[in-house]
């Protein structure tokens, strides 16, 4: 599978990197250079998109470690039907989550601070990963922050299988390509 993003969102994704640009000369919000920005943190974010229209109307999805807001903003952007929370310990992300939020008009986008060990459960209904933890540390946040059952998705790069597996959840992968970063895996867990 190759990530598809819908046209519509090409333009607003370009802008929320712009912002992104401008915010990371002053903030050093990320160390990835402008040329590998589009496919890591917009096409990689949309390898989410296929696992997402199973959720009815209104479903609250958690972006775990959302950082800048990748996937968060795509998947708000893609998903305006669904509530999408950032959720991060850093201030300045999340201000900077805020700001794009408010520039790109993303109702459906609010950003949380707190850490995943202490902030009162969300009962989200999914919660999404992109690179973050091992998949048995993912679990055992996500089994505390969400609504008993729900799925987490992890983005996941090679080796993740090394991973240690967490206890009662089942472990489905899904393979998909990115242009020039090669494999990558959408990893769905569920109890």
């Amino acid at each position: 599978m190759i990530p598809v993003l819908p046209p519509a969102l090409e333009a607003p994704l370009r802008d929320w990197l712009a912002l992104l640009d401008r915010w990371n000369g002053t903030h050093a919000l990320t160390a990835l250079p402008p040329v590998a920005r589009w496919e890591e943190l917009v096409l990689d974010a949309a390898a989410l998109l296929p696992f997402l229209g199973e959720l009815p109307v209104g479903s609250r999805i958690v972006d775990l470690g959302t950082g800048m807001g990748s996937p968060a903003v795509v998947l708000a952007l893609a998903c305006p039907d669904l509530q999408i929370l950032g959720l991060d310990a850093s201030a300045k992300k999340l201000a900077f989550l805020r700001q794009g939020a408010l520039e790109l008009g993303i109702r459906n986008l609010e950003a949380v601070h707190g850490r995943f060990e202490s902030i009162p459960p969300l009962q989200a209904d999914l919660a999404v990963a992109k690179a973050l933890a091992p998949l048995d540390q993912l679990a055992g946040w996500w089994a505390r922050l969400g609504r008993p059952g729900a799925p987490l998705l992890a983005l996941k790069g090679p080796g993740w299988e090394a991973e240690p597996r967490p206890a009662g959840w089942r472990v489905e992968a899904t393979p998909y390509d990115l242009p020039t970063r090669g494999r990558r895996f959408v990893i769905r867990l569920t109890r």
